[in-house]
């Protein structure tokens, strides 16, 4: 799909784990300019801390933004962490998120502009809903998964 709008896109990410450690899962809501999902997507990523799946689902879903053409992206998470640590508020001082961190980074290269907003959960029930469907079937979940997936099917931490 190319870009059908020049205006900004919002990307939601969620990730969350039941047991922290536990089994784990990621999901993204891509919209175009326009508001329109162009990508809906939960993946089951085995074991893992909640932070890590926070991570999953952004760099998935960065990702996926790219291979669709997008060049302005705000990024809506209800992670506050994760939030604070890509706009440089905070250090990644645990070892096991510099590595997803850096991925995250470099993938904010593929843009002209980036920015992070901290929402509240309840404006982020549409990723929450599919990395928890991902978890409870412990499978991936969600509109055209294929679609969602950059041009060498990366976008996982895992």
């Amino acid at each position: 799909m190319q870009l059908s709008s020049p205006a900004h896109w919002v990307l939601y990410t969620d990730g969350g784990s039941r047991g922290n450690p536990g089994p784990a899962g990621s999901g993204f809501v891509l919209r175009d300019g326009s508001g329109a999902a162009v990508c809906a997507a939960g993946y089951f990523i085995g074991e893992a801390t909640n932070n890590r799946a926070e991570y999953d689902g952004l760099i998935r879903g960065l990702s996926s933004a790219a291979s669709h053409g997008c060049r302005s992206l705000e990024v809506r998470m209800d992670s506050e962490l994760i939030v604070r640590q890509m706009t440089g508020r905070y250090r990644v001082k645990n070892d096991g998120l510099k590595e997803p961190f850096a991925r995250a980074k470099a993938l904010m290269g593929r843009f002209d502009h980036v920015s992070f907003v901290h929402v509240p959960r309840e404006e982020n029930t549409e990723a929450d809903r599919l990395a928890n469907e991902a978890m409870d079937e412990r499978r991936s979940v969600g509109d055209a998964i294929e679609a969602c997936e950059d041009e060498e099917g990366q976008g996982t931490l895992f």
